[in-house]
């Protein structure tokens, strides 16, 4: 790799340099955006930058070390996706009907990274309201692949997890409603975790579907996916959804010992239709893992192929409620119309996309008079199913392995016209979703054209630990997450 570059550090490997004085704050995000300024015109990783914001904030993160604080991330430059609010820089979710508007409150979990004294770039691009696996969805530009800037970057946290693999930030935030963090880690050769439904505040979140959505981080490796999660965890009043429960410390989990683990391997996971570069990956890392002394075993989960016609039923038609609140009267886009209901169409007409409008549409559908109990009632039984597949798998295992995704990243414009094939993407993802459970993607290999190639490692609810420990211990053992693109 050459010099090192500042901006390739990880976050722990820069909280080691900035306590020891090797390097301040100031340096550190000036090299980020550096970084940017370089790289940016070609990846379009952000939508909002914020330079002069972040400088300042890094002089702060640096007289409170120099006053004594300290902190795992007191200083650290971290990019936000664009589907959490931030009273200081525009909020858009990648639509032109939210273009401009500035909240007035931060996310709990912006808030939490605030006061834990990390520093702020910007605000990176995402699918429209967080729908799609490729941002090209996102009402602005569509971010490109850093590994190959003629290919998709995954979405919908795709501009987040290009900024991770460019170096255009130590670490991002991401939110995941089908695979939105893992999915784009996996294309993009970072890691991307899920937290289980209720572990991480929802408040200040741009919502899609409330029963889906989860905030998640994007990181360079395991170690900071540990420690990104510990920042943000925890119970949050203003979440009605948020857990009650202790944060664990998940770098202890980092043990580098997966000695006796029970790793399950579904049968409907590793198919026909896979790439068999990724089949031939995630074989590998099984190999791999049985010789660190993991136990490797079948299971199944029967109810695999359900999760995508469940998921494309659920929702979107969670989203047609949740959007409903895009009027054009009290914030965002304002049409003029000469009748209220003609106001209402005319500023949805032009403020959102063309994805956004096809899934208001499915779940405005699904929930009408005649439809609901044959669509969406059913839907919601078969998700139970789903997720009693899970609750047996983990009886018998403790984590579960398989492909993030089914193919490495394709070309820009490839399945645009194809939305079925593009809603393929997610189909190992969606089912965490469902059920409500934690889910890591991690680097595992590269296909013959070096695109990344991502394994997903599965826990049970608020199972973080045991996934972060299995995850480690693969990472530890490769040097996948030390490649980084040419750019």
């Amino acid at each position: 790799m050459g010099e090192e570059r500042l901006e390739d550090l990880t976050i722990h490997e820069a909280g080691a340099r900035l306590a020891a004085g090797d390097v301040t704050s100031v340096e550190l995000t000036e090299a980020v955006l550096n970084r940017v300024t370089a790289v940016d015109d070609q990846v379009k990783a952000y939508l909002v930058l914020r330079p002069e914001r972040a400088l300042e904030q890094a002089r702060a993160a640096d007289a409170a070390r120099a006053a004594g604080e300290g902190g795992d991330l007191l200083g650290i430059p971290l990019a936000i996706k664009d589907v959490l609010c931030t009273e200081e820089m525009p909020t858009t979710a990648g639509s032109r009907i939210l273009e401009g508007f500035v909240p007035p409150y931060d996310a709990t979990v912006v808030a939490r990274l605030k006061a834990a004294g990390a520093v702020f770039p910007g605000k990176t691009n995402t699918d429209e309201f967080a729908m799609g696996s490729s941002t090209e969805n996102s009402a602005y530009f569509t971010t490109r692949n850093p590994w190959n800037l003629s290919y998709v970057p995954g979405g919908s946290s795709g501009g987040s997890a290009a900024a991770v693999a460019a170096g255009e930030c130590l670490a991002a935030l991401g939110s995941d409603t089908g695979g939105s963090v893992r999915q784009p880690a996996s294309l993009c050769g970072v890691v991307g975790l899920k937290p289980t439904y209720g572990r991480v505040s929802r408040y200040g979140l741009i919502a899609f579907a409330s029963s889906l959505d989860q905030v998640g981080v994007l990181t360079k490796d395991v170690t900071d996916a540990a420690i990104m999660l510990g920042a943000i965890a925890g119970h949050d009043p203003r979440d009605g959804t948020s857990m009650d429960l202790p944060v664990p410390d998940y770098r202890e989990a980092l043990t580098g010992d997966v000695r006796g683990m029970r790793v399950g391997v579904p049968e409907e996971y590793l198919i026909e239709g896979l790439q068999p570069e990724v089949e031939g990956a995630v074989r590998a890392a099984l190999e791999m893992l049985a010789d660190l002394g993991a136990e490797i075993q079948p299971v199944s989960l029967p109810h695999t192929a359900d999760s995508l016609p469940v998921y494309y039923l659920i929702a979107p038609a969670e989203a047609s409620a949740n959007l409903a609140r895009y009027d054009g009267v009290r914030y965002g886009l304002h049409a003029e119309g000469d009748s209220l209901d003609n106001m209402y169409r005319n500023t949805r007409a032009k403020g959102f996309g063309p994805e956004v409008k096809r899934r208001i549409m499915l779940g405005t559908y699904a929930l009408s008079a005649g439809y609901y109990d044959a669509y969406y009632l059913k839907a919601q039984k078969v998700r139970t199913l789903i997720w009693d597949d899970f609750d047996a798998a983990f009886d018998a295992v403790d984590v579960i392995v398989g492909p993030t995704s089914p193919t490495t990243a394709f070309r820009i414009g490839e399945r645009v016209e194809d939305p079925l094939l593009m809603y393929l993407s997610d189909i190992f993802t969606l089912s965490m979703n469902l059920a409500g459970i934690c889910g890591l993607s991690l680097p595992c290999g590269f296909d013959g054209q070096n695109l990344p190639i991502g394994m997903q490692v599965t826990g049970p609810a608020f199972g973080e630990g045991k996934v972060l420990r299995l995850a480690y211990a693969y990472e530890q053992a490769t040097e996948w997450h030390k490649q980084r693109p040419e750019l």
